[in-house]
């Protein structure tokens, strides 16, 4: 049975005092003049709106659509890692696309986690010099009862010593994780996060992302293209030729599998 997508309204679904990310006429082309690749919100200088989007704080959100849709634009747009061609992107208060690159780099690292498909960990560094190198680079000292709970919670208090290639793939996430989490930042951003590991370590880190969520009230977004992923989140957001298409709160497999089918994915 198909479920119906509930279209995603021009103005943001969350208040401003709730609101971890947003976007308003968010556009982003690639090149110009005839070579232009209109990558997210339709034509810049004109042709729609331009994407309006937001997640709220203490949410998993997942962002999803068919090759090409630019869900991946989108969130590279939101964390300050691409430049909007137009529009306005805000970070709690602090509008990103005001900043100059050395404040964006700052905000980066102070302020948003990144876990990655490629798990991005240096293999000289055990686990543990990989999970503070982010913070020792921004002159920061870790909180040790945090750092200790993070490294509990996520299983790898008997892994710290190793390197990247000691570790298993899901190892390796889990560490990549607990490097996100511990500045405590305002945002994880989770990009395939389980595109490199095995349906079971999948889970796991997923089951790991959901329960930051629930547990302390991390807000992430995670881009995928695995409905089942999808499923661990609070909310899905479709996008299909750069523009929003709907959403679905509290997915299933089931009910992402219809929404990408209907997106023709």
């Amino acid at each position: 049975m198909s479920v119906p997508v509930m279209t995603v309204p021009g103005e943001p679904p969350a208040s401003l005092s709730t609101a971890a990310v947003r976007a308003a006429g968010l556009r982003k082309t690639y090149g110009r003049g005839e070579t232009a690749v209109e990558a997210l919100g339709g034509r810049a200088g004109g042709g729609g709106a331009g994407v309006d989007v937001t997640f709220a704080r203490g949410e998993f959100t997942a962002i999803m659509g068919p090759s090409g849709s630019g869900k991946s634009t989108l969130m590279h747009c939101l964390a300050g890692l691409d430049t909007a061609t137009e529009g306005q992107v805000w970070l709690g208060g602090t509008e990103l696309t005001s900043l100059r690159d050395d404040q964006l780099t700052t905000l980066r690292r102070q302020r948003i986690g990144f876990v990655f498909q490629s798990f991005n960990l240096l293999p000289v560094l055990d686990a543990l010099e990989n999970i503070v190198l982010p913070m020792q680079l921004g002159g920061q000292r870790p909180d040790r009862v945090w750092m200790d709970a993070v490294i509990a919670r996520l299983g790898l208090r008997e892994r710290l010593g190793h390197r990247p290639h000691e570790l298993s793939g899901g190892q390796q996430q889990r560490v990549a994780i607990a490097r996100a989490l511990l500045p405590r930042p305002d945002v994880v951003f989770a990009d395939e996060p389980t595109g490199n590991l095995d349906s079971r370590s999948g889970a796991e880190v997923l089951g790991l992302l959901r329960s930051s969520v629930k547990e302390t009230g991390q807000t992430v977004v995670m881009v995928t293209h695995d409905p089942t992923a999808a499923a661990y989140a609070d909310r899905v957001v479709l996008l299909a030729d750069g523009r929003l298409a709907g959403e679905l709160v509290a997915p299933t497999a089931e009910s992402v599998l219809d929404a990408l089918a209907g997106l023709g994915a």
